[in-house]
């Protein structure tokens, strides 16, 4: 293969890369998004504060990204499945929690502010439930890629490492975060792993 062709092939890769960045910038600009206020930031991670949120959760199967059905109940509420059949714009980010049982936990769609204040309406499905996501600070890294368990993984190792050099302490659980559609190229995916961080100092041991 030419230079010449190669370099053609490349032009076209990037063209086609741009196009599918614009388009997401695009999808989504519209979109909600959960409320916070960053306190601090340090690359790759940050400190936030957030508001209580109201959630449509529903189970979910880890590693499965919504393709055991848990994304199609949350969506088919936001469509109209709920007893007012009042369709509920998306909002970003998804937030996915893990459970007692080592392959079960929540996938979460966040409701829109406005919805929340009015009071959300009651899902016709018994598998999707409202439920409140309580308020706090957290200790979030953001992070590019599939998100999988072992990328979550290491992406939670690194935020635990932060953590304690900085000082801080922190819950046990964790979750994630995912702002993209399931078709959005690895390299431009915003995910983000979340720790909820406690009021109190911790123990000295000395």
């Amino acid at each position: 293969m030419t230079k010449r062709k190669m370099s053609h092939i490349t032009l076209i890769l990037l063209v086609v890369v741009a196009g599918i960045f614009a388009w997401n910038l695009r999808a989504f600009a519209g979109y909600e998004s959960a409320e916070y206020t960053v306190v601090e930031t340090d690359g790759e991670f940050e400190i936030r504060d957030y508001p209580d949120l109201k959630l449509a959760a529903t189970e979910m199967k880890r590693d499965s990204k919504g393709r055991d059905g848990s994304f199609m109940r949350l969506f088919g509420y936001i469509s109209g499945g709920n007893e007012a059949k009042q369709k509920i714009e998306m909002t970003t980010p998804v937030f996915m929690e893990a459970g007692e049982e080592e392959t079960k936990g929540q996938m979460g769609f966040v409701i829109p502010k406005q919805v929340a204040s009015d009071g959300p309406p009651e899902p016709v499905s018994e598998a999707v439930k409202i439920r409140e996501r309580k308020g706090g600070r957290f200790a979030v890294i953001r992070f590019s890629g599939i998100m999988n368990t072992e990328t979550a993984s290491e992406a939670e190792a690194k935020l635990r490492a932060w953590i304690e050099q900085k000082g801080l302490v922190a819950e046990q659980a964790a979750e994630t975060a995912g702002y993209d559609p399931p078709f959005t190229p690895g390299p431009l995916r915003r995910n983000e792993v979340l720790i909820r961080l406690k009021s109190e100092a911790p123990a000295d041991k000395s």
